[in-house]
């Protein structure tokens, strides 16, 4: 909850100042998820580690002020160097330290679509904000358009692009060995998740992107969501029913030709509110991005 509260700070633009006594008091919490795999919790995205003799692999980097707090949170770990860094998507929270690591050597890795992103002035429609350009040094250096598999620590990591999910260049990393999944922002756990439709996001893409995710995982893995505590399988199952059901209610609305504010009003989400609605969007909010990917879809 706290990640996303800071987040929507810094979206509404709050002073640098402001920005930099939120992040002093940031720390990192570790945990260790299995021999080589760990989650690291700050404000904005989780992370993703995997260590061992092939050096560190990190999945997404938070916002740019607290890279020195990750990195020596790394270094408990691991005293290997940072070799690859991929981003699940382009929003800030997610890649926001990709250039000060890119300047320390660090190879970045992403779908296609999110050097495309981070490339450019990009904005994001829901919050009237633009942001970007990224520089160089922080765009990904390797893409891939559907899958990349790294071959490290003992491990088989695959990133396997979610088309149109949260936005249009997510990926789900799949650790094999390890039985760890990092979804991403394809999943929000315990909150309404948001769409980025502005830059390919859809709520069917959400939906698919949970299935994905449901159909690599067991009822001993460990998933790692984009926001909220590490999760299990049962979790991302009810999320995915979640979005399923708000999903088809909104669209029954649409194919009767109702306004946004008629949607809103029907309150298509009630019967997760009080489980889903209480983090980063409020139900209304939740609704009218639902909304806006269906009717978009339909034209």
């Amino acid at each position: 909850m706290k990640q996303l509260v800071v987040f929507l700070a810094v979206i509404y633009s709050v002073s640098a100042a402001a920005q930099a006594d939120r992040f002093d008091k940031v720390e990192i919490k570790t945990t260790k998820l299995s021999q080589n795999v760990y989650l690291l919790e700050g404000e904005g995205g989780n992370i993703g580690v995997s260590t061992g003799d092939d050096g560190v692999f990190v999945i997404d980097d938070q916002f740019a002020p607290l890279t020195a707090r990750i990195l020596a949170a790394i270094k408990t770990i691991s005293d290997k160097p940072v070799r690859f860094l991929i981003n699940t998507h382009w929003h800030f929270d997610h890649a926001g330290g990709n250039e000060n690591l890119g300047k320390n050597g660090v190879v970045i890795v992403a779908q296609d679509n999110v050097r495309k992103r981070l490339a450019a002035k990009t904005p994001i429609d829901f919050f009237k904000s633009t942001y970007g350009p990224t520089p160089a040094a922080g765009l990904p250096a390797i893409t891939f358009k559907e899958t990349v598999t790294f071959h490290l620590n003992g491990d088989q990591a695959t990133a396997i692009h979610a088309p149109n999910a949260h936005t249009d260049g997510d990926s789900i990393i799949h650790f094999r060995n390890a039985n760890v999944v990092h979804m991403g922002d394809t999943y929000f756990n315990g909150l309404y998740p948001f769409i980025d439709t502005g830059t390919g996001g859809s709520v069917k893409g959400m939906i698919a992107a949970a299935d994905r995710g449901l159909q690599l995982t067991d009822d001993t893995s460990k998933i790692i969501p984009g926001h909220g505590p590490l999760s299990n399988k049962a979790e991302l199952k009810a999320y995915r029913d979640m979005l399923a059901s708000v999903s088809a209610k909104v669209t029954m609305l649409v194919k009767q030709k109702k306004t946004l504010a008629q949607v809103i009003a029907a309150k298509p989400s009630s019967a997760y509110d009080g489980k889903w609605g209480n983090g980063f969007l409020k139900p209304d909010q939740f609704v009218e991005i639902v909304y806006t990917s269906i009717a978009v879809a339909k034209r």
